[in-house]
């Protein structure tokens, strides 16, 4: 398993016996996404790809995470075994992660006329929930905290599970 120092955004290879605390990012794939070859050869690091990464590892090391696992860059998808490996180790790794962060990038929080907390009426209608690994990773993580494109937190899975999705027979896994 490959993890991601949330300080110097390096890459570094853990074996199971050594694998320190880190956080987890869930995200949808958008363009510009940076890969494994890119962020070792210092590329294709002025785009959003790149920008959400920098965010991620600011958000857990601001959580007390020195390491964030991220799939576009964390796994080397031009070597078919390793591809294979990860795809079968993934729940694995969403269990041991100390956090989840479920990135929306298409939601985001507007602040009602004189009050000081945001509301998020596009949650429920985010992409996320319609990727294929959604379910593994809301089932798999320990904690999941939801954060919206500008990576302000919405709240965290059990904290939003009544309050969205009570009674929403489609998102029903969130209250178990």
């Amino acid at each position: 398993m490959r993890l991601l120092n949330t300080r110097a955004l390096k890459l570094h290879e853990y074996w199971d016996i050594n694998i320190p605390r880190y956080a987890i990012l869930s995200h949808r794939w958008e363009a510009d996404e940076v890969s494994f070859q890119d962020l070792e050869a210092d590329n294709n690091t002025y785009g959003d790809g790149y920008r959400k990464i920098q965010a991620c590892c600011k958000k857990a090391l601001c959580d007390g995470y020195d390491w964030a696992w991220i799939d576009t860059c964390c796994i080397d998808k031009t070597s078919s075994a390793e591809l294979s490996e990860s795809i079968n180790s993934m729940l694995k790794w969403y269990q041991k992660a100390g956090l989840c962060y479920a990135y929306l990038s298409d939601v985001e929080g507007v602040l009602a006329e004189g009050s000081r907390s945001r509301s998020y009426p596009s949650f429920r209608d985010s992409l996320w929930f319609t990727r294929g690994w959604t379910l593994q990773e809301l089932l798999g993580s320990r904690e999941v905290l939801f954060l919206d494109r500008n990576w302000d937190e919405i709240g965290t899975r059990s904290d939003l599970a009544y309050q969205y999705f009570d009674g929403h027979p489609s998102h029903s896994i969130l209250i178990a």
